[in-house]
């Protein structure tokens, strides 16, 4: 079976990645050590040729493997969770420069979805307190099993809540604690095209968002504002054709400043980051 030919004739965006990622599940090794697997028992063949199958219908490969990845921590995922995608990684890792040399950092990450970024977080730094928000409860169940699960697995437990962004009662007690916000919020415009793998599987509600994809990242600004200390920092996720548009809507809080965009792997406009004031000694990465 030419697994890469099928995945590529089905529209597959990475055929070759996919096809090896599929052939290492089955087989129960690494995705580099296929090389050295010098037969295959036709019961695996057959395994492989259906989860092929299943992801030439555009199944995301995610829920095929029924993981995905946030740094350096595996997440499980399935129906009803927005899949964690690699460029809000570079969310994590602005984040992470921010704090690096801040002990005992307060966090926040909004819109958390699976947990993704609160638990890449937390991992990395055992002494921050986390603290991650989600409205869906499809998703905060995800969420809830991920944190479990690394909890389990040593790291630092976070604190899960269940709320809305757009209310500006939540969390009130953290008012003006957090040293960082980190937020990967539905953002893209309503009616924009949009692969299957997401159309069809990820939460509608997860994806999109009214008034040009603003409508949810405009509380987060507000929620920003108000969660930061001085010297505390924001991330957002944004769609590309927010270059401008979530830049301008950060500078018009007095608060916040150094905004600054920054590019996707590709070179697109993919999050921008702000500070609430600077403490002396504290400076933003860029």
């Amino acid at each position: 079976m030419d697994a890469e030919r099928i995945l590529a004739t089905a529209g597959v965006a990475s055929p070759r990645v996919d096809a090896e990622l599929l052939a290492a599940h089955v087989l129960g090794v690494e995705r580099g050590r296929l090389p050295l697997i010098p037969l295959v028992d036709p019961a695996s063949i057959e395994q492989l040729h259906k989860l092929v199958r299943r992801r030439a219908t555009r199944e995301p490969l995610q829920h095929i493997l029924g993981w995905s990845v946030m740094g350096r921590v595996p997440l499980d995922v399935g129906p009803g969770v927005f899949i964690p995608r690699p460029e809000t990684e570079l969310l994590l890792e602005w984040g992470l420069r921010l704090l690096a040399d801040v002990p005992k950092p307060v966090v926040v990450d909004l819109c958390t979805g699976s947990g993704a970024l609160a638990l890449g977080f937390a991992h990395e730094r055992p002494d921050a307190v986390v603290h991650a928000v989600e409205l869906d409860q499809r998703a905060l169940a995800w969420a809830r099993h991920n944190a479990d699960a690394r909890a389990q697995n040593g790291d630092t437990p976070i604190r899960l809540h269940s709320g809305d962004v757009t209310d500006p009662r939540l969390l009130t007690e953290l008012d003006g604690t957090v040293h960082l916000v980190l937020c990967n919020p539905p953002y893209v415009p309503e009616g924009t095209p949009v692969p299957p793998e997401v159309a069809d599987y990820d939460p509608h509600r997860a994806v999109f968002a009214d008034d040009e994809g603003l409508a949810v990242i405009r509380h987060v600004v507000t929620a920003a504002a108000r969660l930061l200390r001085p010297g505390g920092g924001v991330a957002i996720e944004h769609d590309d054709t927010h270059g401008t548009a979530v830049p301008d809507l950060l500078s018009t809080r007095k608060v916040l400043t150094s905004v600054t965009p920054h590019p996707d792997l590709t070179g697109r406009p993919r999050f921008t980051t702000a500070i609430r004031g600077l403490m002396d000694g504290f400076s933003a990465p860029r």
